[in-house]
């Protein structure tokens, strides 16, 4: 089996592709050895010490090291896991946890005002259209969060939430291609 790696826009962040499907559907985000504890693959990455998150892509995991540490040192350790893994044909969730999620309370993030459901429906189609296919070849993913008064709240994944470009990424790209496309769009924040 050969597992293909890309650098991402964030150097902290590296791309593995095995070559066949991670997840069939939607994307999971491990930013702590607790969170990881759901997945026995992100569990083994964490535990190398110099992991500081793990993103399952569709087909492709983004792995970020921590600061100070050295691809080279690391690269190879997280290849052996993920071929371990790969070739086992290994669970990528444990039993109990493959329907693990944390649900977001609903203060943390705007709610959708009613009147603007064909404006998000909208926004909703765009990032799943345009911004989330470009965002995923970088490593990562985005996530709608609400549409509040001409705002637009997403949240950054994988490779780009930690990415030193994601705020230009989101300013003066979503936040430009939403404007653009759905004129009642007036800035895009993080979420």
């Amino acid at each position: 089996m050969l597992i293909e790696t890309e650098l991402t826009p964030n150097p902290a962040t590296i791309k593995f592709l095995p070559g066949r499907a991670v997840m069939e559907n939607g994307t999971r985000d491990f930013a702590s050895p607790e969170e990881a504890e759901a997945s026995p693959l992100a569990e083994a990455l964490f535990g190398l010490g110099d992991v500081t998150g793990v993103f399952f892509g569709r087909e492709f995991i983004s792995v970020t090291a921590a600061p100070g540490t050295e691809w080279s040192n690391l690269k190879p350790d997280v290849l052996a896991i993920l071929l371990d893994h790969f070739s086992a044909n290994m669970p990528l969730f444990k039993p109990a946890a493959a329907g693990f999620s944390v649900p977001l309370a609903d203060a943390d993030y705007p709610l959708d005002d009613p009147e603007d459901a064909d404006i998000v429906i909208q926004i909703k189609e765009l990032i799943e259209t345009r911004i989330r296919p470009a965002v995923a070849n970088d490593g990562g993913d985005i996530v709608y969060r609400g549409f509040q008064k001409g705002i637009v709240f997403l949240q950054m994944q994988g490779a780009c939430a930690g990415c030193p470009s994601s705020s230009a990424t989101l300013k003066n790209g979503i936040e430009q291609l939403l404007k653009h496309y759905v004129p009642e769009v007036i800035e895009v924040r993080a979420a």
